[in-house]
């Protein structure tokens, strides 16, 4: 197994998680953090912390819900820590000073029939999901920007199916009332 031999030193065995995991573990980072230079760093830190745990890996679990428990508790100790008077400055780091376009092509990180037309309405987005409980957040996060499943989430954040179910749903409908206030002439349709 691929952790044990992490856990004897291998080198080589790392370096094949890291390369099979780090795309995963960034994007999920920078939904979190939406700065490119916190998503890096933090991604670096999980890696470490994989390399560190790597001999507490209990069999359990897979690999890859292992890897994103560490990744979803790093990103949200970071978020507990990071000071919340800068989050609108972090976020426009994601822009181009002089011209106001995005550094960041946010295909990559948000699944395109999710993700609003404009980038006018994907900034709003982008701070709405940012302002959610932590919990409504990552399973949002999980569910549709990493695609993962309902299963795979509650093992993640350690609760029920249906908690997360219900997570899901609580976000969705946070973010629309969010951005429905950002867009009072939609009609709501019931």
């Amino acid at each position: 197994m691929t952790i044990k031999l992490i856990a004897s030193g291998d080198r080589g065995a790392f370096r094949d998680l890291y390369e099979t995991f780090k795309s995963r573990v960034y994007n999920t980072s920078f939904s979190y953090f939406q700065n490119a230079e916190e998503a890096e760093e933090v991604t670096q830190d999980i890696f470490l912390e994989v390399f560190r745990s790597s001999g507490k890996f209990k069999e359990s679990a897979s690999v890859s819900t292992w890897i994103y428990r560490i990744t979803v508790n790093k990103c949200l100790d970071g978020l507990r820590h990071r000071n919340r008077k800068k989050r609108a400055g972090f976020l426009m780091s994601l822009f181009k000073r002089d011209t106001g376009e995005l550094k960041v092509d946010l295909a990559h990180f948000i699944s395109p029939e999710r993700i609003l037309e404009n980038k006018e309405k994907s900034e709003l987005l982008l701070i709405s999901v940012s302002e959610l409980p932590e919990s409504q957040q990552t399973a949002f996060i999980l569910s549709y920007i990493e695609d993962l499943p309902q299963k795979e989430i509650s093992v993640i954040m350690n609760v029920s199916e249906k908690a997360v179910e219900s997570l899901i749903q609580r976000a969705k409908g946070n973010l629309r009332k969010k951005l429905e206030i950002f867009n009072p002439n939609r009609r709501k349709t019931n």
